[in-house]
């Protein structure tokens, strides 16, 4: 059996080849196990899935091995976003839950989310234990099971229907009225688990709707589930092809991550929605807190907050360091480059379901569509470019590459570094402002290059610096 590592957001690992149902007895009995260690077993476990590949089926064999350590466990009755999952623990003070997703992954992946007691992503002392007690039981039948009919008639076994309870706590949040007096919105759940979550309060609200993509498709249409401008394509057409429309959203794979599309078809990156909604529930909604968001993500969240005169924490990348901040009510909203978010009193996981129902409140709200609300914030705090490439490495290099990042030049392209944040991999801010940040993959052989500026032409020269400080 493959070596259980849980990664920032999980195990994940490729079907039939890593994710195996043995696999995935052995992790799921190591839960079970340490939920039972840390004397929560009575409080019961949910056990969800999205809409990959025999999704239904692992959660299936995940029930039998819970209810076989006599946990109860609460059965998700269809695929289920992960953010409502995180929702439902909270809502049945459960000891957490087994979510089978692979998020945004391609889709020969699976994987196994386990989300603790306080709803966020479990913290790494947490996944520790329950590696160690995975791989402990590597090549050995350590689970224990229970036929599923025997587990119903035990009462350790109840069908679930999570939806309702969240849509409604979603309608308390946001104002649809002024959603449905903006105009049409396009929805794109990418045959994933957003698919009646997106579309129905919309459409319940007698909001205008137009959508792609709403069939459950375990291909995905061919792409990841990934809601960057790279793989929606078809969804970024049908808007430039269409006046009614005046903003697109969409979802991922387990409908944690987010994407936006204006009316005239621009895809706007994530980190700028962060920056624009922490600045809309501020001035809008008047909340209070800090705003958190990862090393990797832009400053132009740092801009908006000092325009407000909040705080900022900087976490390593992995949404359970901001959702840990929710859970402590110390944030207004914490956000992460990779296009998950969450707010204050809502789920201390990434919702983009939630973001999504965001920006269509602010652009209604505001009346402006989100390209011109950036551009209204950029003369207000400064202008803000950012990027990420990935930077292969040969074996010579990937060997000297941790030596390397302990001596960092003075200056890139001639602007010296003022700087030097450590948080997770190495981040270089520069004098003017700009920064780069240079993180090891775990898995390849790739430098994932970070990098922000004032202007396009000022960020291409300092990216170009780093990536040849990389390869040099």
């Amino acid at each position: 059996m493959q070596h259980i590592t849980f990664g920032t957001s999980g195990w994940r690992g490729i079907l039939c080849e890593d994710f195996t149902f043995e696999s995935v007895r052995n992790v799921v009995q190591a839960i079970a196990d340490h939920v039972t260690a840390n004397g929560e077993r009575d409080k019961g476990l949910i056990v969800g899935y999205d809409t990959r590949f025999m999704g239904q089926r692992f959660a299936k064999e995940a029930a039998r091995v819970l209810t076989g350590s006599g946990i109860k466990t609460f059965f998700c009755g269809h695929d289920t976003p992960t953010p409502v999952i995180s929702f439902e623990i909270l809502r049945r003070k459960t000891a957490g839950a087994i979510n089978f997703t692979a998020s945004h992954n391609p889709c020969e992946y699976n994987g196994i989310k386990f989300s603790p007691s306080w709803g966020g992503p479990a913290l790494p002392e947490t996944t520790k234990d329950i590696e160690r007690r995975a791989n402990e039981m590597a090549g050995i039948i350590c689970h224990r099971d229970r036929f599923l009919d025997e587990a119903v008639r035990n009462g350790l076994l109840e069908e679930i229907e999570p939806k309702k309870n969240y849509l409604e706590r979603i309608e308390e949040i946001i104002d649809f009225e002024a959603v449905a007096a903006y105009g049409t919105i396009a929805v794109n759940p990418l045959y994933g688990t957003g698919r009646e979550y997106l579309e129905e309060p919309l459409q319940r609200r007698r909001c205008r709707t137009k959508s792609i993509n709403m069939n459950r498709d375990p291909y995905f249409g061919g792409f990841p589930p990934e809601p960057s401008a790279k793989y929606i394509q078809d969804f970024i057409s049908m808007i430039k092809g269409d006046p009614e429309i005046k903003l697109g959203i969409a979802t991922d794979g387990d409908a944690d991550r987010f994407g936006i599309v204006d009316e005239d078809g621009s895809f706007i990156e994530p980190n700028y929605i962060i920056a624009l909604l922490l600045d809309y529930l501020i001035t809008r909604r008047g909340m209070t807190g800090g705003v958190a968001r990862s090393v990797a993500t832009s400053h132009l969240i740092d801009a908006v907050a000092a325009k407000h005169g909040i705080e900022v924490y900087e976490t390593p990348v992995g949404f359970k360091y901001i959702g840990e901040l929710i859970s402590q009510d110390r944030i207004i909203i914490g956000g992460e480059e990779s296009a998950g978010l969450t707010i204050k009193g809502h789920v201390p996981e990434k919702d983009g379901i939630l973001a999504c129902f965001l920006v269509a409140e602010m652009v209604a709200r505001e009346k402006m569509p989100v390209g011109r609300l950036l551009e209204r914030l950029y003369s207000e705090v400064g202008r803000y470019i950012t990027k990420r490439v990935n930077v292969a490495l040969s074996q010579e290099i990937e060997a000297g590459f941790a030596e390397k990042m302990k001596r960092i030049p003075a200056a890139f392209a001639g602007v010296r570094v003022k700087d030097i944040i450590a948080v997770d991999g190495t981040k270089c801010v520069m004098e003017d402002g700009s920064w780069l940040l240079l993180r090891k993959s775990g898995t390849e052989p790739v430098v994932r290059l970070y990098g922000e500026a004032a202007s396009e032409a000022a960020l291409n020269v300092i990216m170009a610096a780093g990536k040849e400080f990389i390869l040099s």
